[in-house]
């Protein structure tokens, strides 16, 4: 019997391999869910809900422009019309744009607030509305990361966003625990995806002075992000809202 045997998840960004939100699907799927997986890439999606299916489990998978709010709202009437209900959601898509604060543009800055932060706002409102509509004692997890925790160069709107997913992700808490709902914060340190990759290129200096820095010292792959997200939709964490989750091989403790 797996640890969510029957939940639905919709889990955002699930595209990219190696990466958190592909981990995270299969890693749900794995343990009894049926998984949707979106992301803008559709074909990408489309691929990991068939790995998901060929091992054995139930996935299926949309494209979703997570910055747009018919998007949003197409997504989860589909859930309803298929599914009833939606037990978890996992606001996993984002991106980053790396670059110090003298050459970050205005149109860098907007982005990366629409993806990270904006994305997390309407999928975070819809869901909760739908889990009261169903009376579902759902859970909801935005991933945040330690650079809204710590200072790191060259990721001033990046943390912007991040940073303000843990005050958002802490006043739903506060809004939906007489509910049962559950809403928790994810921080991932440097995690072995293909975003993590690209940020080596972009931000070369600091890429090596943080790897050097990861107290276990190694980069941590996308299983241990994914492992936390399993704990958060099971029942385990039923009286745990509004904490976050740091996941970094202590790096932000030193």
């Amino acid at each position: 019997m797996g640890m969510v045997d029957g939940k639905i998840c919709l889990v955002t960004g699930g595209a990219s391999n190696p990466g958190i939100g592909h981990a995270i699907a299969h890693k749900l799927s794995s343990e009894g869910a049926t998984v949707i997986v979106t992301d803008l890439n559709g074909d990408g999606a489309a691929a990991t809900a068939a790995e998901i299916v060929a091992a054995g489990g139930v996935a299926q998978a949309w494209a979703q422009d997570v910055t747009t709010e018919s998007d949003w709202n197409q997504t989860m009437e589909r859930i309803k019309d298929q599914y009833g209900r939606l037990d978890a959601l996992v606001n996993n898509a984002g991106i980053a744009v790396l670059k110090t604060l003298t050459e970050l543009t205005l149109e860098d800055y907007n982005r990366q607030m629409l993806v990270n932060m904006t994305s997390v706002f309407m999928g975070t409102q819809r869901a909760v509305e739908l889990m009261r509509a169903t009376g579902v004692k759902g859970s909801i997890i935005n991933m945040s990361s330690i650079v809204s925790l710590v200072g790191v160069p060259a990721c001033s709107a990046y943390a912007a966003a991040k940073g303000g997913v843990i005050g958002f992700t802490k006043t739903v808490a506060a809004e939906t625990a007489a509910d049962g709902i559950r809403c928790n914060t994810i921080h991932p340190g440097l995690i072995d995806t293909n975003m993590q990759r690209q940020s080596s290129v972009d931000n070369p200096e600091e890429y090596v002075k943080l790897h050097a820095a990861v107290p276990m010292g190694y980069m941590g792959p996308p299983q241990t992000i994914a492992d936390a997200v399993l704990f958060l939709v099971s029942d385990l964490s039923t009286y745990m809202t509004g904490a976050q989750m740091v996941i970094d091989g202590g790096l932000i403790n030193q």
